[in-house]
């Protein structure tokens, strides 16, 4: 393969491989590909895809590393990195073509200095293909929607090794499964094309930090308020074991609105707390809204969506006392509801809010982490709904497929035996 690569390929005991291999959960870093080709085309993805056939070696596009489980960096694995097809153009009338190996955080740049935005994500070196394919919920996702909703057309190469544009006009059934069906299940895309919006003038970030202690009290509050909310506000909030609670957010446009939302919310939880807010510009906002992510970090985390909301004092004690579980619930709705649950494979349209038990491992053992995001999420999945975010991929839910794609599993699983018969794209959570 290194003859055959425009690239360069990566062996065990290589200088660089020893970095290269790394993925961003730490908790993986035991992981040792086979062989990581760091490709600078789409030919050199054809050829990585040529060799997984033939050799029957496992196969993993990667774009920034970012899969919750590491499935972008599978062990004695073949890795087929995209980091350097990272170019991103966006033209005059505003569509942006985006390599896939690019990050966030370049997506971001390329974007504000043409005064255009996307609804991207709050970790910058999230890479945009990942994100784009699960779906992309993103910090104003109820203005804009999901990222996906704005994908035009995607490049990509088949397990076949051909490559093709999927688009409403071509291949429209790869197209739509691209749009919600999880990254690395029908080939390896190399370049997006996105229909962008204007960048606005003025965003009004804000803050809310409650104290310990008023949880139920909060999250009995928050959760109706922000399902109420005008489109053009988005929020999320963090509550910790200690019952203490962080709601943040941002409206586009002036303050009034997000002012007058924030007396709503304070009269609805009941619990008096400090308004923090500031008008501020797009590339202000995005450093704010984006600001303090790690460069790596060893984690578990998973997912539900709600269906139901009915005791805001239980969904509060799923993390209550613990040691390193938190919840970070997400406001949905807005513009994600202007498409139907069908029309792209992204299933959770008209579902209120997402709901992700986080642990970061710190200096705790990584089995308890586990254990108390895993107890937090099965609390969950009695109290408000089975559903899951499929870009938070939780390697111990049993029900992951159903849960992630819901009414749209079948057709997901036809469009994966079409595009891939012989399984060569294969990982434990894959569509099959």
């Amino acid at each position: 393969m290194r003859a055959r690569l425009d690239g360069e390929l990566l062996l065990p005991g290589d200088d660089g491989y020893g970095t290269a291999r790394l993925p961003f959960n730490s908790l993986f870093d035991h992981h040792r590909p086979a062989a990581i080709a760091r490709c600078v085309r789409p030919s050199d993805v054809q050829r990585c895809l040529e060799e997984a056939r033939l050799s029957r070696v496992r196969v993993a596009a990667r774009g920034g590393g970012h899969s919750y489980a590491a499935y972008s960096t599978p062990h004695n694995g073949l890795v087929v990195d995209l980091t350097r097809m990272s170019a991103v153009e966006v033209r005059s009338d505003g569509t942006a073509v985006v390599g896939a190996g690019a990050r966030l955080g370049q997506v971001y740049s390329a974007l504000t200095a043409a005064g255009r935005c996307l609804p991207l994500g709050n970790c910058q070196s999230v890479g945009i293909a990942g994100f784009t394919l699960g779906g992309g919920l993103g910090w104003t996702q109820r203005t804009y929607g999901l990222v996906c909703d704005r994908l035009r057309a995607a490049r990509m190469v088949t397990v076949d090794s051909r490559v093709v544009t999927a688009s409403e006009d071509c291949e429209p059934e790869l197209f739509w499964a691209l749009r919600g069906g999880g990254g690395g299940n029908f080939g390896v895309v190399t370049s997006f094309e996105f229909a962008t919006a204007p960048m606005p003038e003025v965003l009004t970030v804000f803050r809310v930090r409650f104290p310990a202690g008023s949880a139920a009290d909060v999250l009995g509050g928050w959760q109706p308020w922000s399902v109420a909310l005008p489109d053009e506000v988005s929020t999320s909030c963090v509550a910790t074991p200690d019952g203490a609670v962080d709601v943040f957010g941002c409206g586009v446009g002036r303050e009034g609105v997000v002012l007058a939302e924030l007396a709503r919310l304070l009269d609805a939880t009941g619990v008096d707390a400090p308004v923090e807010h500031a008008e501020v510009g797009y590339p202000t906002a995005t450093a704010i809204m984006t600001g303090g992510q790690p460069t790596r970090n060893a984690f578990r985390a998973s997912s539900r969506i709600v269906d139901r909301w009915h005791d805001p004092q239980a969904v509060a004690d799923t993390v209550r006392g613990m040691d390193s579980a938190l919840l970070i619930l997400s406001a949905l709705g807005g513009a994600i509801d202007r498409r139907t649950p069908t029309d792209t494979a992204y299933p959770h349209r008209g579902a209120p809010t997402s709901i992700e038990p986080f642990g970061s491992v710190g200096t705790l053992p990584p089995d308890q982490v586990t254990r108390e995001v895993d107890q937090a999420q099965k609390a969950l999945a009695r109290l408000v709904g089975t559903g899951t975010y499929i870009n938070y991929l939780d390697p111990l839910q049993q029900d992951w497929a159903q849960t992630s794609y819901r009414h749209n599993l079948r057709r997901l699983r036809a469009v994966a035996r079409r595009y891939d018969p012989d399984l060569v794209l294969r990982f434990p959570q894959s569509v099959r």
